[in-house]
């Protein structure tokens, strides 16, 4: 069973229900079979296509290439068009693509034009005899930050991605009256959400635009507009509704459920968000690129705290979890077929299937996993060790503070001290904040800098830089 099977058996069952909408553009289920069907037949013309690059922005024809791949039996590698011209290059000569689909002529920055096809300037050809797919073929490579400092591709199955996408579409009740606003970009796996379960369920996706990202009073209206009843994004983007998407004044009335990941959703602004839509119901859901999600967590509001981070929850997707010296292990038909890298696939799970995520867990009294941070981003002080996480969360704990992120930095003495970079509510002073948090935490957590910014870097897919914040900090 392939990725597309489900959406074939809606497009037969409602053919003309709206299936994406982006701007004043839309396109109904028949309508995205019918063009995906034209690309794809012309990439079954080509010598060989196991692997093609998608070089266009989160939308409509995004969509319409990545489907026209999975429908010719290769795998999807979308881009970061934002990212610098040397890291495209070396997703597309790492990943050995065959095509690149993009609109419009050959960008400059492409090192490899003869791959460029123009989603606008396909032939038509003849039809393609239909292609029986596998469940475990790779269906897509998201590449994502490597340790090497080189991006790393994270290859993932048929079967694994379908495996989630059942699993939400079953647990979220997601049906074809819902409305899912999709604002994650494609090389990010929140997206599996937006498109392959939403349009498995026969839900219309709406595509937000991308400027209202930094204008939450104007993001809110527009989610009130389309009627949302749906949304999955990250914390750091529902923390900026919480203080300023006007959200007293635009009630999200249509909206049931919000789903958040990639990042911890701090406290404070859970719980506000959560008072200002009390009829909304939010789950916390967890997982690494490699796994996407395999733990998950409905939030209670009765047990959220200010003073307590909230659990990432049981497992989800029939994973099965295991902690190993705190390390979370996790078994789940979700996990990845393994890292691509200079064209070939290798292993990234045990015999067992077993992956290693690098993240530090421990179970509560009832049972729930709950997330410590990564082992990796674990600092050394003074021949302690020291997690950023709670020194992120101490800080959070103070009223001046909207959003705070804590690194490492090189010290003579002491190897690393942490170091803070905070945005500050209006009118507030950073003198507000140092004494109480030399008061709160112990000698060897008390960051040695801080720095204030009007908003923390973050990455394309609306993590935290944390590279960009050091040279920040370095600099300041």
């Amino acid at each position: 069973m392939s990725l597309l099977s489900a959406f074939n058996q809606q497009r037969h069952k409602t053919p003309d229900k709206i299936a994406l909408i982006e701007g004043d553009q839309q396109l109904s289920y028949r309508q995205v079979f019918q063009q995906a069907t034209l690309i794809s037949n012309y990439l079954q013309t080509l010598n060989s296509c196991e692997r093609v690059v998608i070089a266009l922005d989160r939308g409509i024809d995004a969509t319409i290439a990545i489907f026209a791949t999975l429908q010719a039996s290769a795998c999807y590698i979308p881009l970061d068009l934002k990212n610098p011209a040397s890291r495209l290059n070396f997703i597309i000569a790492d990943a050995d693509v065959q095509s690149i689909i993009g609109k419009g002529p050959c960008p400059d920055w492409l090192g490899s034009a003869e791959l460029w096809l123009d989603i606008e300037q396909l032939e038509s050809t003849e039809p393609q005899a239909e292609i029986t797919i596998r469940a475990d073929s790779i269906a897509a490579i998201l590449y994502t930050s490597g340790s090497t400092g080189n991006p790393k591709g994270v290859a993932l199955s048929h079967k694994a991605m379908l495996n989630f996408a059942d699993w939400a579409g079953n647990t979220f009740n997601i049906s074809n009256t819902d409305r899912i606003a999709s604002l994650a970009p494609f090389h990010f796996d929140l997206s599996v959400f937006d498109l392959f379960c939403s349009l498995s369920r026969g839900a219309t996706v709406h595509f937000i635009p991308s400027v209202l990202a930094m204008s939450p009073s104007r993001l809110t209206t527009w989610l009130s507009e389309q009627k949302i009843t749906v949304w999955y994004t990250v914390p750091s983007l529902l923390s900026f509704i919480a203080l300023k998407g006007a959200l007293t004044t635009t009630p999200l009335q249509h909206l049931k459920t919000i789903l958040f990941a990639g990042e911890v959703f701090p406290s404070p602004q859970l719980i506000k968000l959560c008072t200002l839509l009390p009829n909304v119901s939010f789950y916390n859901l967890y997982g690494p690129t490699e796994t996407n999600v395999c733990c998950y967590w409905p939030v209670d509001r009765s047990r959220l705290s200010t003073e307590q981070a909230i659990p990432i929850g049981m497992p989800a997707c029939d994973s099965i979890l295991n902690i190993n010296n705190d390390e979370l292990v996790v078994t789940s038909e979700n996990n990845l077929a393994g890292y691509w890298q200079q064209g070939q696939l290798r292993s990234a799970c045990s015999q067992e299937n077993a992956f290693h995520t690098g993240d530090k867990v421990s179970l509560n009294k009832l049972g729930e996993y709950c997330y410590h941070g990564r082992l990796d981003r674990m600092l050394k002080c003074s021949g302690y060790r020291v997690e950023p996480a709670e020194i992120e969360h101490a800080i959070l704990l103070r009223p001046e503070v909207e959003q705070c992120a804590v690194i490492g930095i090189k010290d003579s003495t002491s190897g690393q001290r942490p170091a803070a970079a905070v945005v500050l509510k209006a009118d507030s002073l950073l003198s507000d904040i140092i004494k109480p948090i030399r008061q709160t935490l112990p000698a060897y957590m008390q960051p040695c800098k801080f720095i204030i910014l009007d908003t923390l870097p973050y990455l394309a897919n609306g993590k935290t830089d944390y590279q960009q914040l050091l040279t920040q900090m370095e600099n300041t």
